[in-house]
């Protein structure tokens, strides 16, 4: 099995399988029952099938998101196995009645208080976002490039978000605008970057984030000039101008006789 299929939960390896249409990781819930359970039970199938009959009797929906798929057996044949995702899996580990499990239920805790804090005060969730990079092992001049980066985003979704732009259409319009001045789709970028689950900016170098800054900023001012209404205005409206950041890197590459989008990603940013 190749090892990009396997997470590791201290000794214990959990199966697990990437799909590119949802681009989420999807987990062997065998596994991780098996991993977390009182007993670390020696017939995790059993506890599982257990522990869905109790959840379907509380009117739970968490099993309803279990979805069977077919995964190397430690017999080396494909069996259907149910997975689930990150979100479905750490309500299923919420309701595991284990000591092992019980250091994820108080970081789920802990998270949830945090966001709460967050929105309560978003210099906080800023605070947190600048310690987690550092550390990461980022250098500073790069998380100051970074940070900007997250203001400058937040301009543009809110700039859309006042034009009706849905928020599951902010992926679209990210496309185009990666199309316009990288020259290369966002799923081909962090092909390109071998990424899967990975934030695409977090794996950028300070060249990149600065053009990716210049197209969203001057979306957003477009935006604010044109007033687009809905997805398709918003597309056809800046689509022109979010070559401006396509030409500057164009007019960078002539210069230096190198690409500025590149294979380099978080591991070697740092």
């Amino acid at each position: 099995m190749p090892k990009s299929n396997l997470a590791l939960f201290e000794w214990k390896q959990i199966r697990r399988i990437w799909d590119e249409i949802t681009s989420n990781w999807y987990f062997s819930v065998m596994d991780v029952v098996g991993a977390l359970s009182w007993t670390e039970s020696k017939d995790p199938w059993a506890y599982w099938r257990k522990l869905k009959q109790r959840l379907i009797q509380e009117w739970s929906e968490v099993v309803t998101n279990c979805h069977g798929l077919k995964l190397l057996a430690p017999d080396w044949k494909m069996r259907l196995t149910d997975v689930t995702d990150t979100e479905n899996m750490f309500r299923i580990i919420q309701s595991i009645p284990s000591p092992n499990a019980e250091p994820f239920k108080k970081w789920l805790a802990r998270v949830g208080y945090e966001r709460i804090e967050e929105t309560e005060d978003p210099e906080l969730g800023i605070n947190r976002a600048l310690n987690n990079y550092l550390a990461k092992w980022y250098s500073e001049d790069w998380i100051n490039q970074r940070l900007k980066t997250i203001e400058i985003r937040k301009q543009l979704t809110n700039e859309w978000k006042k034009w009706w732009v849905l928020d599951k259409e902010y992926g679209i319009l990210t496309d185009e605008i990666t199309r316009a001045w990288a020259g290369i789709s966002t799923k081909e970028y962090k092909n390109l970057k071998w990424l899967k689950k990975e934030n695409l900016r977090d794996n950028m170098s300070n060249l990149e984030l600065i053009l990716n800054m210049l197209a969203e900023a001057t979306t957003t001012e477009i935006s604010k000039k044109e007033n687009p209404k809905w997805l398709i205005e918003n597309k056809k409206v800046a689509k022109k101008w979010w070559e401006v950041a396509g030409n500057a890197r164009k007019e960078i590459e002539s210069k230096t006789w190198k690409s500025v989008i590149n294979r380099e990603n978080s591991l070697r940013l740092k």
